[in-house]
């Protein structure tokens, strides 16, 4: 098995399907995995969703017949897959700063973003850490808010989730933890099929726990199954970060298993973000390939 290769034959098909309607599930066959796990390891590998990277290959192939041939607008953009020479133009100029006209007329400099291809680089041979755990059927009970993917950085619409909690919710929810990962967690739930920066995320912050409810506070019910959990340690939100990466690059192309329908969780050992030996862990929901 080797994943790159996989995914390498996998852009080699999207590159020559450009001009076409692109098949996911082809994509995902060919990296041999399933859909959502394409699209969400694509996403960490490259930095930007699928439909991301179509956008811009297209654009740039688009932007390369404007200078060097003479196609009309029009013919590019059902071409490339717009619904009119409109719609094409805007986001053209979007891209490239210039409308196809003026991109034809001045032969000035465009952004021309070129295809993808994954390679392996060692950084030094170093460990993850990880567990797999059993778990039956569960609830997550507190906060519940819709915020949008941050993939660098802290995310402030968590951060102020987290700061809204009030001394009597922190009392509530440690009382109410009595599953584990123990004490209060984070969990989420991805919107849409893309991982690009701004998707839409349904964050949960609150306590694992048996009970069905607990007063007004929003519940999530999570489905037994099993779960892969990784340990971060050192200074937040990097290290944390840069573990989210590895996981969909590094461990789960190689490791028997692919990721299960369910909340992410993440439990943290304490609230002093400023430890440069912070300790967290993630929690995934997986099942056999």
């Amino acid at each position: 098995m080797n994943p790159l290769r996989d995914f390498n034959k996998a852009l080699d098909f999207l590159e020559e399907g450009l001009e076409h309607e692109i098949d996911y599930g082809q994509l995902a066959a060919l990296a041999l995995c399933g859909e959502q796990d394409f699209r969400r390891t694509f996403s960490y590998l490259a930095g930007m969703s699928v439909a991301e990277y179509i956008r811009l290959r297209r654009l740039s192939l688009a932007a390369l017949e404007l200078q060097t041939g003479s196609s009309r607008v029009l013919d590019l953009a059902i071409k490339y897959g717009y619904g009119s020479a409109d719609a094409f133009s805007r986001a053209f100029q979007a891209v490239h700063g210039v409308s196809p006209s003026q991109a034809r007329s001045s032969k000035m400099a465009l952004k021309v973003f070129p295809r993808l291809s994954f390679r392996l680089t060692l950084k030094g041979a170093t460990p993850m850490k990880v567990r797999i755990v059993e778990k039956p059927s569960f609830q997550i009970v507190g906060l519940k808010k819709k915020v949008s993917l941050v993939h660098q950085g802290v995310n402030p619409e968590i951060a102020e989730m987290w700061e809204s909690l009030t001394p009597e919710d922190i009392s509530r929810l440690k009382e109410a933890s009595d599953v584990e990962p123990q004490g209060l967690i984070s969990a989420t739930i991805h919107l849409s099929d893309g991982y690009e920066e701004g998707s839409p995320l349904e964050h949960y912050i609150g306590a694992a726990t048996a009970k069905k409810s607990l007063g007004d506070y929003a519940v999530l019910s999570v489905k037994a199954c099993s779960w892969s959990v990784f340990e971060s340690v050192g200074p937040f939100p990097d290290t944390l970060q840069e573990i989210w990466g590895r996981i969909y690059s590094e461990w789960f192309p190689s490791a028997p298993f692919e990721q299960a329908s369910g909340p992410s969780l993440l439990w943290n050992e304490h609230k002093d973000t400023s430890s440069p030996t912070f300790r967290s862990e993630i929690w995934i929901p997986v099942r056999a390939r």
